[in-house]
């Protein structure tokens, strides 16, 4: 199903370790995406929740939480989990409904309040959870993750740890500029070098932190946007939900093996790639027509990873990208003007939403000290474990 939704409101609670409960969070996120459409509650007729799995009961029907706690109205609900992705997918599941005329008006929620330090397995025995079979049998954080990520970079393109550094300078810089950002100081390449090795070649401000925080959309069709009076609105144009394909030639958790190449040709490019091409496609857009992009800087040298999958450069140019500027505010195509996770930290299931979020206040122009001139078109990106990869495509 293809077609253009309107993004009528967008809203966070700022994040940060505030210590209360993600529905409070989720709330405040809600009500503000709702005042900056111009909607009263009752005017929603679904709500879509993207899933915590680490806030207790209530995160497993995070839908009709964040409904209960708005004022039950007898709204349509769905909860989607999809780990780091959830809230892309959350956004899918709205587009889907209002395009499907189940709804003329759909909230789109996420929110966390997520544990200090790594995060980890949900609790028990469960030997068919490959979550929980990372950190038993391997003792594989996500940092021991990224780290593998970045020495593959180095050994494969030449990476250094100073190319690594030049993305979290970058980001904390565009994430100064930002109220709803946890972290708002700039950073120097020298104060990366002289934080903690957290899993070597990452040190410590190479790695985004854990942090409680929300987001909120609303959508709507493109009529109900036209009567609304939103006669040019930010459009969802496209929203990829992709797997991967067998075999996977490179390693990546929560599996602990590769599948073999012997017997089965690879597809000609990674699971990531696949995530913006399928995206792309929908669109009708390109690489060149990007204004900007918000994708998962989980580590700094995943970051780079990523102007290669989403098509800035050719693979093993990521870093030549950064050293150019070209991804920063003021160049070619910003990426991760918001300040990405290295100022935000990770609230998994409001994160990606709040990457639309961002699309949609560049898109607009409202952006403020950060605003990306002339921005006209927007890719946002992320994956979460278990094979669920997502992008969303913006325009105006």
């Amino acid at each position: 199903m293809t077609g253009d939704v309107a993004v009528l409101g967008a809203g966070m609670h700022p994040w940060g370790k505030w210590g209360r409960s993600f529905v409070q969070y989720g709330r405040v996120a809600a009500k503000a995406a709702l005042a900056d459409a111009g909607l009263d509650w009752r005017d929603v007729g679904s709500v879509v929740g993207a899933e915590t799995v680490r806030g207790g009961y209530p995160g497993y029907v995070a839908g009709a939480t964040f409904a209960q706690a708005l004022g039950w109205q007898g709204a349509r609900v769905t909860s989607v989990y999809a780990a780091c992705a959830s809230g892309a997918q959350a956004v899918n599941a709205a587009r889907a409904q209002i395009l499907a005329g189940l709804a003329d008006v759909v909230l789109v929620v996420g929110a966390d309040a997520a544990p200090k330090g790594f995060f980890a397995p949900a609790g028990g025995d469960r030997p068919d959870d490959p979550d929980w079979l990372r950190f038993r049998i391997l003792g594989a954080t996500n940092p021991a993750y990224f780290a593998l990520y970045a020495r593959r970079r180095m050994a494969l393109y030449g990476d250094t740890t100073d190319d690594f550094a030049l993305v979290k300078v970058k980001n904390a810089a565009a994430g100064a500029l930002n109220a709803n950002a946890r972290y708002r100081a700039p950073v120097t390449s020298a104060q990366v070098a002289a934080s903690a090795v957290v899993a070597d070649p990452l040190r410590l401000l190479d790695i985004c932190a854990t942090s409680d925080g929300a987001a909120a959309l609303v959508l709507s069709s493109m009529e109900f946007a036209r009567r609304h009076g939103a006669g040019n609105p930010v459009r969802i144009r496209a929203v990829s939900t992709v797997t991967p394909t067998f075999p996977r030639t490179v390693l990546d958790l929560p599996d602990i093996a590769t599948d073999s190449a012997v017997a089965v040709e690879p597809a000609p490019e990674s699971f990531r790639a696949s995530i913006a091409r399928a995206a792309y496609e929908e669109a009708g857009l390109g690489p060149t027509d990007l204004s900007l992009a918000e994708v998962y800087d989980l580590s700094t040298a995943l970051e780079l990873e990523w102007y290669e999958d989403i098509g800035l450069c050719a693979p093993g140019d990521g870093a030549k990208l950064v050293r150019e500027g070209v991804t920063a505010l003021g160049g070619g195509v910003p990426v991760n003007a918001s300040g990405g996770l290295a100022s935000f930290g990770e609230a998994v299931p409001a994160q990606a939403i709040a990457q639309v979020c961002e699309l949609t206040w560049q898109l607009r122009g409202t952006a403020g000290d950060r605003q990306v001139p002339g921005a006209r078109a927007g890719i946002t990106a992320n994956q979460g474990l278990f094979g669920h990869g997502s992008a969303v495509i913006a325009v105006r």
